[in-house]
């Protein structure tokens, strides 16, 4: 195995601390010999209960290092028949990331990374975030007993979010500017000091926890469905799932690839801009603004690798307004009684607004990934839902008012 650049293919050690390329600059990812993971693969692995270290002939952790980890992974996928018949598609399955230990999918990369961070040495591990990236370092952080620094954006976090990281021993610092500025703070902060390690999805190692999403669906179907729907923030994990569908399709694995849908919010999308004009260069959104706060990001660190997984499968880019990201969510927990976080929602409503335009055909199998549990950001539901209806403890007040 070795870190390669994506866009020079220069090669270097596994274990360099490093997150870009020391001779362009451009983001790196981890390279494997899948001739020899062939060839080594044990059969066992097939039959070991769901979680990402099932994986772990596919990740690049070696097998005698001791993990950091809350048994994350092995979340549940949903068959979504309700929600199915109201969109007029016949097979719709949500893959539901809220089951992870701090409740999103960012878990999946925290545990190999934070494994990674401390078989290197790191004493201290920082992000970037706009929350659940910093609930899931100050969790696994904890588990592995490092130092934990988290900049937030002043004003833009969740507390549902927040909460988590404050109450595993994270310190939490405020940025004066939006996730942007954070993440070029904390990636001046790791490069001058060397004992300060960056989880965020720059980090290569975050990625390839993160693509175990994908090997679960495909363990959990029997199959590959035909479309793919992820919510697009630091574009970290539509890039992530690509790479392990191609791994596994080289492997033998699968035989087929699905096409990638990556959402993004209207205020926030500079991908989706990108993709619908044809480009392979993004221009950032100075001023991102949606109600959907793990997708407010207006520079995307890892955009070059996820156009090129949405160009690669076929796929394509597409933005939702805040009003359909709420009408998604609360469809999906009114008929399915899934609650999610907005960003959550993004696929639920691209999926709609995709059907509608025939895009996607009624008879092909959808799978949307729901990043994160609703209690991740209950404030914006609390604004839009009807409030409690105040009654006496009278009975037959109540009955007059539940038969309206």
């Amino acid at each position: 195995m070795n870190l390669k650049c994506i866009n020079c293919s220069s090669l270097f050690d596994l274990d360099a601390i490093m997150y870009n390329c020391s001779k362009c600059n451009d983001l790196l990812e981890v390279q494997y010999d899948l001739n020899k993971i062939s060839n080594n693969l044990d059969s066992k692995w097939r039959d070991a209960p769901l979680s990402v270290w099932k994986y772990q002939d596919f990740l690049p952790i070696d097998q005698n290092v001791e993990r950091v980890t809350l048994k994350e992974g092995g979340t549940r996928l949903h068959n979504s028949k309700k929600l199915s018949s109201f969109f007029g598609i016949d097979n719709l399955h949500i893959k539901n990331e809220g089951d992870n230990p701090t409740a999103s999918f960012k878990d999946r990369g925290m545990t190999v990374a934070v494994t990674k961070a401390k078989q290197l040495g790191a004493k201290i591990i920082t992000c970037a975030s706009t929350g659940n990236t910093s609930a899931s370092l100050a969790a696994y952080g904890a588990r592995g007993g490092l130092k934990r620094i988290v900049l937030i954006p002043s004003g833009k976090v969740a507390y549902g979010k927040l909460s988590q990281a404050m109450i595993c021993g994270a310190h939490v610092l405020q940025i004066d500017g939006n996730f942007d500025k954070c993440l070029e703070v904390v990636m001046k902060l790791s490069s001058k000091y060397n004992d300060i390690y960056l989880v965020n999805s720059i980090n290569p190692f975050r990625l390839e926890g993160q693509k175990t999403i994908v090997f679960e669906i495909f363990e959990q179907l029997g199959h590959i469905p035909d479309w793919i729907i992820v919510p697009v923030g630091n574009a970290g994990n539509v890039s992530a799932i690509w790479k392990g569908l191609s791994e596994f399709y080289q492997l033998g694995i699968i035989n087929k690839l699905p096409k990638l849908v990556g959402v993004q919010a209207e205020g926030s999308a500079p991908i989706s801009t990108a993709f619908s004009e044809g480009k392979m260069e993004v221009n950032n959104v100075q001023k991102p603004e949606t109600l959907a706060t793990a997708i407010r990001i207006g520079a995307p660190a890892s955009w070059k690798k996820a156009l090129r997984a949405i160009y690669d499968s076929k796929g394509l880019a597409t933005t939702v307004s805040d009003k359909e990201i709420l009408d998604g969510q609360m469809n999906l927990a009114k008929l399915e009684g899934l609650f999610i976080e907005p960003a959550s929602a993004a696929p639920i409503a691209a999926l709609k607004k995709l059907l509608r335009q025939g895009t996607i055909s009624s008879d092909e199998e959808v799978v949307c990934i729901a990043t994160g549990h609703g209690l991740k950001d209950p404030d914006i539901i609390t604004k839009f839902v009807e409030k409690p209806t105040e009654v006496s403890s009278d009975i037959e007040e109540i009955q007059r008012v539940i038969s309206k």
